[in-house]
């Protein structure tokens, strides 16, 4: 939960937002974040073994899963279900045979494909996408993959082959297979950053300082995570290396400092600090140097989240008339522009294509409000915007992933705090984490 939340004031009654989502608010969200095309049928045969090896089995399990559960989850495919596949593992685009993939029941238009062998302790993998719908069409993707042979690289293999055919089939976006997702966890029994792939495998921890770290951020080389950190001088900004695995400097700009935020070329930061006596947004270059306050309104303003397709405004979170809400602004301050209007809005993200912003945001909070901490989207030109989680806990933290189709937040039920991931349209929503305690996740720029 965000360090100031609890400094804003309930107030017994609230005016509620003035606009409100048209009846088909949803197709333009669909429309914008990629989701509003037909999707492709695409089915994933078994890669065919071939090796001898023991630990081609195995191996092959661990690709033939990640791959089908990368394309499942893109949002773009209709997958075949494995059980109406033909029982078949084509090696290449040759030995397939079109009439078993392209008619009933499986009725695919796309099928990817390949084989994978262990030898000499490496993993070598032949992959290809086919259209089935098109005898004697070239490959529209033929790629060759060669790894130490490890379960995670046959993961990361999986996740680099799905990202390509993402890349080719829709729309020249790029997948998110490879990403990853910085969270906080208390699993430890104290708050860390910790780091897991986009579907929530391989957690592991990046920090080890014993003490409170909140608000994770990944520079877009993925060299650095920028986060809070609750130390013997109070509330400062840490910056953890991903390239030398491990702490490096970052000047404090004094007074309680949170909530950093990487611009999208990597250059500056923004912040929240307290430094001038009043929470304000801040913004400094990459290494710290030329901070400087871009707000001067009395009242709390924090979480602040850059445009990354403009790279010159900010979104952030504002108590200056009481209630936090959601505000824009260029980057120097000029332009301030106020989005939500009642309610409690907190957590805004930015999607990749600048149009939209995901937040967190209880409409009718208040003593006695039927209210509940839902995500919801708007889009920046209109203020129109649509709720995307629905009865389901208490929902905070929303973060966009780099293809601007998939959405990351958290969601408390009872006590349990997890990670959830959903398409932005608020579809297929599911739990990335399963232990502990988990919140605040960034998705990483790519």
């Amino acid at each position: 939960m965000q360090l100031w939340r609890y400094l804003y004031c309930a107030i017994p009654s609230l005016l509620l937002l003035p606009f409100a989502p048209s009846a088909h608010a949803q197709d333009w969200v669909r429309t914008g974040s990629n989701l509003g095309v037909e999707k492709i049928r695409m089915a994933a045969a078994d890669f065919k073994p071939n090796s001898p090896d023991p630990q081609t089995p195995v191996l092959k399990t661990t690709f033939d899963n990640t791959l089908y559960n990368d394309l499942a989850n893109a949002g773009i495919f209709d997958m075949v279900a494995k059980a109406l596949a033909p029982a078949v593992t084509p090696a290449a685009p040759a030995e397939v045979n079109l009439a078993q993939w392209s008619a009933a029941p499986a009725n695919a238009a796309m099928l990817a494909l390949g084989s994978l062998a262990v030898q000499g302790g490496r993993i070598n993998v032949s992959g290809y996408l086919i259209d089935v719908k098109e005898a004697g069409a070239p490959a529209i993707v033929g790629k060759q993959y060669g790894e130490v042979a490890t379960q995670d690289n046959a993961r990361l293999i999986a996740h680099k082959f799905a990202d390509e055919i993402i890349l080719r089939l829709g729309g020249g976006v790029n997948g998110i297979a490879e990403t990853k997702i910085y969270y906080v966890s208390s699993r430890s029994g104290v708050k860390e950053i910790w780091a897991m792939d986009y579907d929530g495998q391989g957690e592991h921890a990046i920090t080890h300082l014993g003490e409170v770290s909140l608000s994770p951020h990944v520079s877009p080389d993925n060299s650095r995570v920028a986060f809070a950190s609750l130390g013997r001088t109070g509330w400062t900004i840490r910056m953890y290396s991903l390239v030398l695995g491990r702490m490096v400097s970052f000047p404090s700009p004094g007074g309680t400092t949170i909530s950093p935020a990487w611009s999208a070329d990597g250059a500056h930061i923004a912040f929240s600090s307290d430094r001038s006596g009043d929470p304000e947004i801040w913004v400094s270059d990459a290494n710290g140097g030329g901070a400087h306050r871009v707000t001067t309104f009395r009242g709390p303003d924090v979480s602040p989240c850059w445009n990354p397709k403009s790279n010159s405004q900010l979104a952030w979170v504002s108590g200056r008339t009481g209630l936090p809400q959601i505000y824009t602004m260029e980057a120097d301050g000029a332009n301030v522009q106020r989005l939500t209007d009642g309610g409690y809005a907190t957590s805004p993200s930015w999607s990749p294509n600048g149009q939209f912003l995901v937040f967190a945001w209880d409409r009718k909070y208040g003593p006695g409000a039927p209210g509940n901490q839902d995500i919801y989207v708007m889009d920046i030109a209109s203020k129109r915007w649509v709720q995307l989680t629905h009865d389901a806990g208490r929902n905070d933290f929303p973060s966009w992933a780099p293809d601007g189709r998939h959405i990351v937040f958290e969601r408390q039920t009872g006590r349990q705090l997890e990670i959830w991931s959903m398409l932005a349209d608020g579809t297929q929503q599911h739990a990335l984490t399963h232990d502990g305690n988990n919140t605040m996740p960034g998705w990483s720029w790519k």
